[in-house]
């Protein structure tokens, strides 16, 4: 299996589905399979938090140069907003990491809106100037 594992993940992969759903239990990797589980649940929650940090950085940018406002600026929004609540739709509970994560969001935001606007890191707050609960309604960056 280690073999496999390392020289075709993607058989591996095939090979260990079929193996459990004809419920050969005693035919699986299971050193593996616990690694990629685990895995697969870590690229979700880093998935999740990387929209967020689009999201915010997008917020931040409609917020602090009003002036170049775009199509692409409001879509963005839009759509990391949605591609959030897919996330949490799929799995619920990251719901709690949304919450935990939402500093370290919002740091990752703040610099690629420096980054994106050419504004220093200094030009935006410390602090998101936004909460969770603002980021993610559909209805929010109308009013900044």
């Amino acid at each position: 299996m280690q073999e496999l594992y390392e020289k075709d993940f993607y058989f591996w992969t095939q090979q260990q589905a079929e193996l459990l759903s004809k419920g050969l239990i005693n035919e699986l990797d299971f050193e593996h399979l616990a690694e990629e589980i685990d895995s697969m649940g870590k690229s979700e929650k880093r998935e999740l938090i990387s929209r967020l940090a689009i999201l915010l950085a997008h917020l931040l940018k409609w917020r602090f140069q009003p002036c170049n406002r775009s199509n692409s600026w409001k879509y963005t929004i839009k759509e990391q907003r949605i591609s959030v609540y897919e996330l949490l739709e799929d799995s619920p509970s990251l719901k709690s990491e949304i919450k935990q994560r939402f500093d370290y969001a919002y740091n990752k935001a703040r610099l690629k809106a420096a980054k994106d606007t050419g504004l220093e890191e200094e030009s935006f707050p410390e602090i998101s100037p936004f909460t969770l609960e603002q980021t993610l309604d559909k209805d929010y960056w109308t009013t900044i």
